[in-house]
C-alpha cells in the first residue's frame, strides 16, 4: 500500500531510456525501509512493482491507470473468492489476482516518482482503493464460508468479521499516524528508518503479500479455515499491542509544539 501515488498533470515518460535504465533509476531512488515492514512487502512485492512500474512508464500509463489495473485484478479475485466454490485451481486463482494487484499496487506509487511526484487525487485514489479492498476481502471470505463450508459451530461466522474490523481499523490508524504526524510537523529520525530481517520477519502474519498466499490452502477448507484463523489471531494481537505504542506517540506529539519551516 503505497504512500505516494497517481498524478495525471506529470510530464510524459521520456522514450529515450530503455527498460533496463527505467529499473536502475527506480532501485537506486527506492524509498528507505519503513521500520518493522514485513518481508513480502519488502523482498517480493516491492521489487515486483518496480518491474511493474518501469514496464507502465515505458508505455506510458499514468499512475492513476496503474492503481485502476491494480483494482482490477485485486476485485476480480475477491470476486471470485465470493462466488466460487472453494477448490485447489480457485486458490491459486485467487492468490494470482490478489498478488498481481497488490504487485500494480506498489507499482503506481513508483510510477508516480518517475513523473516527478504524485498528487493528491492520485492518493486519495490509491487509499480509497486500498481501504475497499481490505474491508471486502474479509466479507468476501465470510460469503464463502456461509456458502460452502459446513460449520456445526455459527460463532466461527465471527471470525471472518471480526478480521474485517481489524483490518480496516489497522489500515485506518496507520494512515492516521501518518497524517497527524506530518500536521504536528514530526520528521523521523534516521532511527525510524532502520529495519531488521528478523523483525521483518516477525510480523509477516501483518502482511496482505503473505495473506494472499493463504488461499492456496482453499481446496482443503480445513485447513485453510485454521491458516486463517491463525492470520487473523496474530493481527487482533498486532493491532492491540500496537494500539498502545501509537496511542504514546500520539500523546508525545500533542506535547510538542509545532514548528513552522
Amino acid at each position: 500500500m503505497t504512500r505516494i501515488t497517481a498524478d495525471t498533470r506529470s510530464t510524459a515518460p521520456s522514450t529515450t531510456d530503455s527498460y533496463a535504465d527505467i529499473v536502475a533509476r527506480l532501485a537506486g531512488a527506492q524509498k528507505k525501509r519503513a521500520a518493522g515492514a514485513p518481508a513480502y512487502s519488502i523482498y517480493v512485492n516491492r521489487k515486483a512493482g518496480r518491474y511493474l512500474a518501469a514496464g507502465a512508464y515505458k508505455v506510458g500509463l499514468t499512475p492513476n491507470v496503474v492503481t485502476a489495473i491494480s483494482a482490477l485484478f485485486t476485485f476480480s479475485g475477491i470476486a471470485m473468492l465470493a462466488i466460487l466454490p472453494p477448490t485447489w485451481w480457485l486458490g491459486v486463482a485467487v492468490w494470482l489476482a490478489l498478488a498481481i494487484g497488490y504487485a500494480f499496487d506498489s507499482a503506481d506509487g513508483q510510477v508516480a516518482r518517475l513523473r516527478g511526484g504524485g498528487s493528491p487525487s492520485g492518493e486519495w485514489l490509491d487509499h480509497v482503493v486500498d481501504a475497499t479492498k481490505i474491508s471486502t476481502l474479509h466479507l468476501a471470505v465470510l460469503i464463502m464460508v456461509f456458502r460452502h463450508f459446513e460449520f456445526t459451530n455459527p460463532a466461527l461466522y465471527l471470525i471472518p468479521m471480526g478480521y474485517t474490523v481489524v483490518a480496516a481499523v489497522s489500515f485506518f490508524a496507520m494512515i492516521l499516524n501518518d497524517q497527524l504526524k506530518a500536521a504536528y510537523g514530526h520528521k523521523p529520525a534516521a532511527t525510524d528508518r532502520k529495519s531488521s530481517p528478523l523483525r521483518s520477519l516477525l510480523v509477516i502474519p501483518t502482511d496482505y503479500g503473505f495473506l494472499c498466499m493463504i488461499f492456496l490452502l482453499l481446496g482443503a477448507p480445513v485447513l485453510f479455515f485454521a491458516a486463517y484463523t491463525l492470520m487473523f489471531v496474530a493481527n487482533a494481537g498486532h493491532l492491540m499491542l500496537a494500539s498502545v505504542k501509537w496511542f504514546r506517540d500520539m500523546d508525545r506529539l500533542g506535547a510538542t509544539p509545532v514548528t513552522a519551516d
